[in-house]
């Protein structure tokens, strides 16, 4: 049931963007210089169409802790936030009654989209295990086909090529903690790819596998919140390991819930 309730998260990340839009439209401080608007599905989610240059804006993400990790993937390149005008809010929620009720955000995490993009080329880029590689230059093409994303790519080669391979690395001057976008570094990348085994990492840019300190933070003040007298990360185990009739009974204490009954008797109004 978690599992199925997790699925809400992008409605009620839809939700969120366009009272988040509608609020923000409605403070005076904004009416003379343009208005919000929601992008779908463009980047940001919400960006200011006025007389701000760069536009900012704000890309939201919703996270149901007790199905899975922040699943949600931040591949835009670090030169889209060469300003730093986006941020990206992270919003953990729970049902009221952790399968049922009205959604409830237990906290919210707010961080520039250019420090999580450093945050994640840093984590990854480990020449020459593994290559993170920007996108091609695409300013030329309309709107729709722009490309922004970067894409990781983890070695397959044998013990004899990755040999050749972190020699021609160091030759190249790539490794972890050197990664750069600019266009010399990326020429560097690409040779080293070129010449070797390397496959697309599907898993790449997850936004719970960065390890960006902010973020990081917030997924440890979740987990150790209580909700029904458990903590989040108590109830996520309890989710994931537990068999029905032990969680029923964990449920049953702390709601105070009448399995047997039926959803008509649980019902206040009539049913067709």
């Amino acid at each position: 049931m978690a599992k199925v309730v997790s699925k809400l998260s992008p409605i009620l990340g839809n939700l969120i963007e366009f009272n988040t839009v509608e609020y923000l439209n409605l403070h005076p401080s904004f009416r003379d210089m343009g208005r919000w608007k929601r992008q779908d599905p463009g980047f940001p989610d919400a960006i200011f169409d006025g007389t701000i240059t760069p536009a900012p804006g704000f890309e939201i993400k919703a996270w149901f802790p007790l199905a899975t990790e922040i699943t949600a993937r931040f591949k835009d390149s670090q030169n889209h936030f060469a300003q730093d005008q986006t941020y990206v809010v992270l919003l953990a929620w729970l049902p009221e009654f952790l399968i049922y009720g009205r959604p409830v955000v237990l906290d919210l995490c707010i961080v520039s989209g250019a420090s999580m993009a450093k945050a994640r080329d840093d984590h990854y880029h480990n020449a020459p295990d593994y290559l993170v590689v920007e996108p091609n230059d695409t300013t030329a093409r309309t709107i729709n086909l722009q490309q922004t994303n970067t894409n990781g790519y983890k070695f397959q080669g044998t013990a004899a090529q990755r040999a050749d391979a972190e020699k021609l690395a160091r030759t190249l001057g790539i490794r972890k903690g050197t990664y750069s976008t600019k266009p010399e570094y990326q020429v560097k990348v690409l040779d080293l790819m070129s010449k070797f085994p390397y496959r697309l990492d599907t898993n790449f840019a997850k936004t719970d596998r960065i390890e960006h300190p902010g973020i990081e933070d917030f997924k440890s003040h979740v987990l150790r919140t209580r909700v029904l007298n458990r903590t989040v990360l108590d109830w996520a185990r309890l989710f994931a390991f537990a068999d029905d009739a032990r969680l029923g009974v964990a449920l049953s204490r702390e709601l105070d819930i009448k399995w047997e009954r039926s959803l008509i008797e649980q019902s206040e109004g009539p049913v067709d």
